[in-house]
């Protein structure tokens, strides 16, 4: 069954940067599962997804204007260290987690200090070129209550 919108993929990747160095890797892991038509995943990963299968294994070079964005300079913003989720104590070039009133967001620690710490809120891939190696696992149509909530549920979606 080709990929098309309202259907549950499943899939294992692995994200290399522009230098071939794998920044990420699901494998070891569940496999990531999105909605597909829905947004949930980056935009360039989700057009080189459209139409394929189970099965299929393929690698797609994405640029930052269909991945992460471009890097915003003065992305620089002052936080008290108590809002940042990840760790217990920061570090420079540490990634927090930080809740936003658009929901989670990744950012990376600047500089800290005794009570607040400078974070850049650019996502830590944000002006990167990134080459996915894709592997599908399953494709199956979404229940009723995943297309209402806009995303996959169960192992490797939303729990």
């Amino acid at each position: 069954m080709p990929i098309e919108k309202n259907q549950v993929v499943l899939f294992h990747y692995s994200v290399r940067d522009e230098q071939g160095n794998v920044v990420e890797d699901s494998h070891g892991g569940h496999p990531n599962a999105y909605l597909h038509g829905h947004g949930g995943i980056i935009k360039g990963l989700e057009e080189a997804l459209e139409g394929r299968e189970a099965g299929d294994t393929f690698s797609v070079t994405v640029t930052p204007e269909k991945a992460y964005g471009p890097r915003k300079e003065n992305a620089i913003q002052r936080v008290p260290i108590k809002h940042l989720m990840g760790a217990r104590r920061w570090k420079p070039g540490m990634i927090a987690q930080v809740q936003t009133e658009q929901g989670r967001r990744h950012v990376v620690v600047a500089k800290v200090g005794h009570k607040f710490a400078d974070v850049d809120t650019n996502h830590p891939m944000a002006g990167r070129t990134l080459t996915f190696d894709i592997e599908i696992i399953e494709v199956r149509d979404a229940e009723a209550d995943e297309i209402a909530h806009g995303h996959a549920h169960g192992p490797g979606g939303h729990h």
